[in-house]
């Protein structure tokens, strides 16, 4: 924790839309009902709700009841009468160099082209479609023409394996799979038709795969089953307009699997309407969103942070929106300031790892470009630590840019705890909880914790962007979720926390996450923090093994800054570090310094695997786990 307050620059306090924030707060939390109604008027809907929210079957809160929609009717087909019609939707930009540009009409007739075909293919309201593709404009395409024509969506991110693709098959029992024959990784072809072709042997349920053609290389197609997409498109069935299907508001959207520490994915269920209203509102209020800006959420649309905040919610608020294929280094570290400086970005979002990945490589490869239409930075999927926040402030931000540092989850739909545009920052706190959002740090027991003591991290009131359900598993989301404060009717998100006498939320680590060392408590996060704030250290992971007299001991793994070698000298110097940051009850009893971490596809450290290895156990199931 940190007692250095960044105040708003002019860049973005002039701009911005939020004002008062304690007293629209206030109004936000006492008037819930109102104030999400107010922000569903943002939106076209075919029917009015009768209820804003029914909590007559709580956990189970259905949002704007009784209306009439359909997510794609906001994000597409209002803007086609007006000057968004030629706006841009999307620039892509593939790995190789090559570049795709849509405005929001061209991207009507794609989806359309994409619902057609689907339909054609025997799709119906209520199925779900399995996508299994890179980061190209067709993975997009595929996703909204579910919407359309009423399908559900289940994205598969492409780096999953086989076992782990056939198991969210099974679990959704999709007839059809959309996949590509491959996609661009750090100069390489990933082959991703195979890896379909091995899943669908184990997918009895699979009558139809679809394949888009990216990479070109030769691919095993098996008649009556695959198709390629672009033999589709120049059939008559894929020409003509797609109505869009009316759906209700409570109607599921999308299903994905969240990584999970243990235990089987779950599929996390959304629903048109809620999501819809949740999503647009924090994307505009939190980035305050402009006409002209040039929006880049540099992550995968097959997660959580990809759907709502790279294809739906900067179309529903009629945004340009940057997508690039590949890895942020390749071939040179300065692929995302190129990116930034060829196409005017405003406003960039991206994780924690990203940054400190990119800041290994030194402050050079921004500074030989220019990054100056940044307006303002975001960051997501983890807490920041400090010494990267500064350097993502000084360096990229050039100290003019506020960054949004977003605490949320899969199951919450959008952005939960962060800082507005003109929020004063604490580097490493997510500040505080948006309008409409009534979260609070408790202990075991319910009581609140006094400011600045570790508690478990829990929302008090029901929000738009919440999870409906666990797919074909009701009684695991009550029990994951509600069950441990189900008497006051709070979601349990599974973090531990803190609040300081500002009323800035701190998130420490996962509950699983928190390590106790001779009796005292300490979060991962910040003992990784103060390891990262070592300028040899590009990035850390620790976990605790069982110790005789401690109960347990601290063992960090350190992957090492560019310009550092591994020594005995060095592994003291930062153990000396650490205890100077934090006391010597947080000095790990051994650095092993490593060239990579266990991580999810999100960019989460799986601590448990480090943990497992370690003790010579089993890992668990590492099917989320990219390398």
């Amino acid at each position: 924790m940190t007692d250095k307050l960044y105040k708003p620059s002019e860049k973005t306090i002039n701009e911005a839309i939020i004002k008062e924030y304690d007293n629209k707060y206030k109004f936000s939390i006492d008037n819930s009902d109102k104030y999400w109604e107010e922000q569903a008027e943002y939106l076209d809907w075919y029917k009015k709700w009768d209820k804003v929210v029914d909590e007559s079957n709580a956990p189970f809160y259905k949002w704007f009841s009784g209306a009439k929609t359909n997510i794609i009717h906001n994000a597409i087909d209002r803007h086609l009468s007006d000057s968004h019609r030629n706006k841009l939707a999307f620039i892509w930009q593939g790995e190789p160099g090559d570049e795709r540009h849509f405005s929001y009409h061209k991207l009507d007739k794609e989806v359309s082209a994409f619902a057609n075909i689907l339909k054609a293919m025997g799709v119906r309201k209520g199925e779900i479609v399995t996508i299994y593709m890179p980061q190209i404009p067709e993975l997009i395409f595929a996703m909204l023409a579910c919407a359309k024509i009423g399908a559900a969506h289940s994205v598969v991110y492409a780096g999953f394996s086989r076992e782990a693709l056939a198991e969210r098959i099974k679990d959704a029992s999709s007839k059809v799979l959309l996949t590509a024959d491959g996609g661009w990784r750090r100069g390489k072809i990933v082959d991703l038709k195979s890896i379909a072709n091995e899943a669908m042997k184990r997918s009895p349920t699979i009558e139809v795969c679809i394949t888009v053609k990216r990479t070109g290389q030769e691919v095993e197609m098996e008649q009556n089953r695959d198709f390629w997409y672009h033999d589709l498109c120049a059939l008559p069935i894929a020409s003509g307009k797609c109505e869009t299907e009316e759906m209700n508001a409570e109607d599921m959207l999308f299903i994905l699997y969240t990584s999970g520490t243990t235990g089987k994915p779950k599929g996390i269920v959304h629903a048109h309407g809620g999501y819809s209203v949740y999503i647009s509102s924090v994307l505009r209020t939190v980035f305050d969103i402009k006409e002209d800006d040039r929006w880049w959420c540099a992550a995968d649309p097959g997660w959580i942070t990809g759907h709502s905040f790279i294809v739906y919610a900067p179309l529903i608020n009629g945004a340009t929106t940057v997508l690039y294929e590949g890895a942020p280094t390749y071939p040179y570290p300065d692929r995302f300031w190129r990116i930034i400086s060829n196409y005017g970005v405003n406003i960039l979002y991206t994780s924690p790892t990203a940054i400190r990945g990119l800041m290994r490589f030194g402050d050079s490869w921004v500074k030989k470009h220019d990054v100056s239409s940044l307006r303002l930075l975001g960051t997501v999927g983890e807490p920041i630590n400090p010494a990267a926040w500064e350097w993502y402030y000084n360096i990229v931000g050039d100290g003019n840019c506020q960054i949004m540092d977003t605490w949320w989850q899969t199951e919450t739909g959008g952005f939960m705890i962060s800082p507005y545009p003109i929020t004063p920052l604490k580097p490493g706190s997510a500040t505080k909880p948006l309008f409409g959002i009534d979260a609070d740090v408790v202990d075991e027991d319910g009581n609140k914790v006094k400011p600045g003591e570790q508690g478990i991290l829990v929302i008090k009131k029901p929000w738009p962007g919440m999870a409906q359900t666990i797919l074909h598993d009701a009684d695991r989301f009550k029990e994951v979720y509600w069950s441990k404060y189900e008497k006051q009717g709070w979601y349990l998100a599974g973090d531990s926390a803190r609040i300081d006498e500002d009323g800035y939320f701190w998130i420490i680590a996962r509950l699983d996450d928190v390590i106790k060392v001779s009796g005292y408590r300490l979060g991962t996060a910040e003992v990784e923090s103060a390891l990262v704030s070592h300028s040899s250290v590009a990035e850390a992971a620790v976990i605790t093994l069982p110790h005789e007299l401690r109960g347990n001991a601290i063992h960090a793994y350190v992957i090492l800054s560019q310009d550092y070698t591994a020594s005995d000298k060095l592994n003291d110097i930062i153990k000396e570090h650490v205890r100077s940051e934090m006391g010597p009850i947080a000095v790990p009893e051994t650095i092993k310094f490593v060239d990579s971490l266990p991580k999810t596809r999100s960019g989460k450290i799986m601590r448990r695997v480090l943990k497992a290895k370690a003790q010579g156990l089993d890992p668990g199931d590492l099917s989320t786990i990219e390398d």
